[in-house]
């Protein structure tokens, strides 16, 4: 509507970025928090920027649309390589590079915030960080998960790469997505004097605004059939690096009465999909499922869920108050078993370590008491509404009423 000065108010537009190099949580932070942007007052466009081209079987919310660059893989000691075009690495940088920074400056956005990464995956940001910044009107937020790695690497990997010079030239501010008296990422690996003042925990962000998707429903409902028993559920996001999960769940008895869920992932090897497939049918009580886009009804109605130790997955995890068993990675990264080890200490999961995993683990597990969460040091889950209300505040900022045409 027309403003009385005669000025037309345009919907701010916002960016966000995820490298995706590997499992789907990247993009499903920020397909939750465009939702969470979305509701805000000032209604803003949003264009997804993501490195997965699974990104188009997942559901977007009205007014966000999504860019789907060609992936990079991460292998397992975290080098990067393309993950199906060619194998020149270099040519796969420069093509996403120019990809990046073509559409968003076309767009011309208000707000952009990066996830995790300061300069993109092997550097594709910076050419548009520079022209962002050289055009001087989008405000451009890091985001980061709780736990990035141990102090030491995080230090020495931020220094090698840049990171600290990249955020004080290009960054205006650091919304850190998660709670400092369980884990202050910025004053443990030392980053807080380096950042200049930038960086401000904003909670974790709770998941329970997906349970409204028809989606969710949708796949629970397609998935579970007429089958009235309890199940567990067990899911390890993108597969790539879930394989050994899965092979102890298919080799699990259920517990008496319950069936099995195993959702492998579509990134997952087919020779290994096979084989568990194979072995989910001798079982008997499970049911193997490639890939599910919006899981988190599956979530909610399980028994207990066996994960990995992701961000997003924990996230889902508290988010729905369910018990479950965390099978942390331990490489490239530290990041899963610093985050379970903490969670498990709280009463808030069960951790199981990789030499530890195997069938008859799980189901001792499975027969166990559920443990109890320690409700005097609960974690702050409000990140959702305090991203929405930061990034309302700087587009209220710096998005001034434009000239009707």
């Amino acid at each position: 509507m027309p403003h009385a000065s005669g000025f037309q108010r345009k919907a701010p537009k916002i960016v966000l970025y995820s490298h995706d190099t590997l499992g789907f949580g990247h993009l499903r932070r920020n397909l939750l928090l465009a939702g969470a942007l979305r509701d805000s007052q000032l209604s803003p466009e949003i264009l997804l920027v993501t490195g997965m081209r699974e990104a188009g079987a997942f559901e977007l919310p009205a007014g966000v649309d999504c860019l789907s660059l060609p992936a990079y893989e991460k292998a397992a000691d975290g080098s990067y390589r393309p993950r199906d075009l060619g194998g020149d690495l270099g040519v796969l940088t420069q093509i996403r590079a120019a990809a990046v920074k073509a559409a968003v400056m076309a767009f011309d956005p208000d707000l952009m915030i990066v996830d995790n990464v300061p300069r993109g995956a092997q550097e594709e940001l910076d050419p548009l960080l520079k022209a962002l910044r050289k055009r001087g009107r989008t405000h451009v937020v890091l985001g980061l998960r709780d736990v990035i790695d141990t102090p030491e690497v995080v230090q020495k990997q931020w220094t090698d790469q840049r990171n600290f010079e990249a955020i004080e030239r290009f960054y205006d501010d650091i919304w850190v997505y998660g709670d400092p008296a369980f884990y202050d990422v910025l004053n443990d690996c030392g980053m807080a004097a380096s950042l200049g003042g930038k960086g401000q925990f904003v909670g974790y962000l709770d998941h329970r605004a997906r349970l409204a998707s028809p989606l969710a429903a949708a796949n629970r409902d397609a998935i579970l059939g007429c089958d009235p028993r309890p199940y567990v559920l067990c899911a390890v996001g993108g597969g790539r690096d879930g394989h050994a999960v899965c092979e102890a769940f298919v080799n699990t008895p259920m517990p008496k009465g319950h069936r099995g869920i195993l959702i492998t992932g579509s990134q997952m090897p087919g020779l290994m999909r096979d084989s568990l497939r194979r072995a989910a049918a001798a079982n008997g009580s499970i049911t193997l499922v490639d890939f599910v886009s919006e899981p988190i009804a599956l979530m909610q109605g399980a028994a207990r869920i066996i994960a990995m130790g992701g961000y997003n997955t924990i996230c889902e995890v508290l988010s729905l108050g369910r018990p479950a068993l965390i099978a942390p990675r331990t490489v490239p990264r530290a990041e899963q078993v610093m985050r379970a080890e903490r969670l498990a200490a709280r009463g808030l999961i069960s951790m199981i370590r990789p030499e530890d995993l195997n069938a008859n683990a799980l189901g001792a597990w499975l027969a166990g008491d559920v443990p109890c969460a320690d409700a005097a040091a609960p974690l702050d889950m409000n990140g959702l509404a305090r991203v929405r209300a930061l990034a309302e505040a700087a587009l209220s900022e710096i998005h001034a009423p434009r000239m009707a045409s």
